[in-house]
């Protein structure tokens, strides 16, 4: 039997954080531009329903798609290689597997029969799978299983992945294994152990890998090809050295020195041609020879985890290729921060953006920041709570509202001028029920943000709970704060920008989510090009 959409599998032995999603980005990447139509899910393991409530240090950022799917920030690898929205579809956890298995039992939907992991958790996955090829959008879907093989909560994924190669045969389902390749400097050679064991561990399983991906150090010799190829059941094509890079962005291209994209094609039954990567290589080549310098401060309370603000660095890479500039970002704790060393910590910076996040901590720091940028002109970027904080610093400060805050951080605040939204007042779970997903906003004419965008209404994505505080509008208008951007529905405020100043701007919403390598967010890039000023003068 023949299926209109073809599927790959990408699945981790040995060790996590190999850079799965990145070869499934690249390898989707190099199929995209051949013709194909192709989209990316992520399989994740764990019981969460959604990272939604996941601590930041524990999973990085949680990303958010245009419908509102709190998911995992591998999908923001995804838009960005692909420059193609995902969706609620293109993340399943363990937890949604699960929980609507569940929902089904409950109502009868089994007449009566005991659920099993077999078939009725793997039927689930399956489906969940597949859905994504219901309406024949794509040729090819690629899933990456969360976690290693051999892990036990990664196993009912494994099992609905043999059971898939089995039902649908070999031309329509391939699969990747993504394996480790170490380097015993002592013994000055690479190892192969590891990876026969994990692949071992696969067919254990039942799944027989179709193609190797080996993350290595060094080089791999035309022995250890043969080697890996003989002791682990793949053809020495099918053997793919996947070296370190200095960018991720480099991927693409060398999976395609390997050959990755024909093999899979080759394996699936389809043709394959010669990748169109001209603008992605354009964009490679400003990246890579940037003509100066600028220092940005990016300000959090998770900086001690890169991961949880990947997308506000990628879009930083984006827009410094845009203005030919390499972005030297320095991530700064906002608990760190205070009225002493606020010169020392900021004098020297280009331009600081004040990141997104939830809680009191490190909020003291933040509105010192701000403060300090405001009054002397560095441009400033405020993402969400530092959109809001910057509210709550010129409330202080310029309308000498002592104490202003948000009631996020202080409830009996005399002066709220950030507030929990009305239709938040009254939510009690706090998974998948914050302001979440896109949201249309209307700019102001003839304001920085409307000549920016160039356009009168936007599209941008949300995550939160609390909200300028309407009653405070005139007021903060009248002393030199313009509302730019408004909700054309809620009439809630999602722009801010200051008058005379040469930059500053804060957002309600996430631009870094929307930001991909072909169409970089234009609000970074015109807070790149505003720094790149600042560092002449």
């Amino acid at each position: 039997m023949s299926y209109s959409t073809k599927f790959i599998f990408v699945t981790g032995g040995v060790s996590s954080s190999l850079g799965k999603g990145i070869i499934a980005a690249s390898l989707a990447k190099l199929l995209q531009a051949q013709g194909y139509r192709v989209t990316i899910q992520k399989l994740d393991p764990y019981i969460n329903i959604d990272p939604g409530t996941l601590n930041p240090y524990e999973h990085g950022e949680c990303y958010v798609t245009n419908d509102g799917a709190e998911t995992d920030l591998d999908l923001g690898h995804y838009e960005r290689f692909l420059n193609v929205a995902t969706s609620q579809a293109n993340n399943i956890t363990t937890g949604r597997i699960y929980q609507s298995v569940i929902n089904k039992e409950r109502k009868g939907e089994y007449l009566g029969k005991t659920v099993q992991v077999i078939p009725h958790i793997t039927d689930e996955i399956k489906e969940s799978i597949q859905y994504l090829a219901k309406n024949n959008k794509y040729d090819i879907i690629i899933t990456e299983i969360g976690g290693t093989v051999g892990d036990i909560e990664s196993l009912p994924y494994i099992e609905a992945l043999r059971q898939m190669k089995w039902e649908m045969g070999e031309k329509n389902v391939a699969a990747i294994h993504l394996t480790l390749i170490p380097y015993l400097s002592a013994a000055k050679e690479l190892k192969t152990k590891p990876t026969q064991h994990s692949v071992k561990t696969l067919m254990e399983s039942g799944v027989q890998a179709d193609v190797l991906v080996c993350r290595t150090e060094h080089e791999i010799s035309a022995s250890i090809r043969n080697k890996l190829a003989r002791f682990c059941n793949v053809n020495v094509d099918s053997v793919i050295e996947s070296l370190d890079v200095k960018t991720i962005y480099d991927v693409p291209n060398h999976m395609l020195s390997e050959g990755l994209d024909r093999v899979v094609l080759k394996k699936l039954g389809l043709k394959s041609s010669k990748p169109d990567l001209s603008s992605w290589n354009k964009f490679l080549n400003k990246h890579k020879n940037p003509k100066s310098t600028v220092k940005i401060a990016l300000i959090g309370k998770y900086i001690e985890l890169q991961d949880s603000y990947k997308s506000i660095l990628e879009s930083f890479i984006h827009s410094g290729a845009v203005n030919e500039v390499r972005v030297e970002v320095t991530p700064i704790h906002s608990e760190h921060i205070n009225k002493d060393n606020i010169v020392e910590k900021l004098e020297n910076f280009n331009g600081v953006l004040v990141a997104p996040g939830f809680g009191e901590r490190g909020v003291n720091g933040k509105i010192e920041a701000i403060k300090y940028v405001r009054v002397n002109n560095i441009p400033f970027f405020g993402i969400c709570l530092g959109m809001q904080m910057a509210v709550i610093e010129f409330s202080r400060n310029i309308l000498k509202l002592e104490g202003a805050n948000s009631t996020e951080m202080d409830l009996k605040t005399k002066y709220p001028v950030i507030d929990i939204m009305d239709d938040q007042k009254n939510i009690i779970n706090k998974g998948g029920t914050m302001r979440l997903g896109s949201w249309d906003c209307k700019l102001k004419k003839n304001s920085l943000v409307s000549k920016i965008y160039n356009c009168d209404t936007i599209h941008e994505r949300h995550r939160h709970r609390y909200e300028f505080n309407s009653k405070y509008f005139k007021d903060i208008e009248e002393n030199g704060m313009s509302m730019t951007g408004i909700n054309s529905d809620t009439e809630l405020v999602e722009i801010i920008e200051l008058k005379n100043h040469p930059w500053f701007v804060g957002v309600q919403f996430h631009p870094e989510y929307k930001s991909t390598v072909l169409s970089p967010h234009p609000l970074f890039v015109s807070f790149i090009a505003a720094a790149v000023k600042h560092s002449n003068n």
